[in-house]
């Protein structure tokens, strides 16, 4: 199974992860707000990752790391 782990202190909350991923698994966590003031990425449902890593991929300041 592959594991989605974000630098949620580096996360600008720029949602490009959200709209990339083909599951719709990552969201923005409403409930978190990192030291920048952003709400970082998270993923809702890690079980229902398919280790594409476009989300990694896509990410413009390089937070998102994608284990297999």
């Amino acid at each position: 199974m592959a594991k989605v782990l974000f630098d949620e202190e580096r996360c600008k909350g720029c949602e490009l992860c959200t709209v990339v991923c083909p599951k719709g698994i990552i969201t923005l966590n409403k409930d978190h707000i990192n030291s920048k003031g952003y709400h970082p990425a998270t993923v809702v449902d890690m079980d229902k990752c398919i280790g594409c890593a476009f989300c990694a991929r896509i990410c413009p300041d390089v937070v998102i790391t994608v284990e297999k």
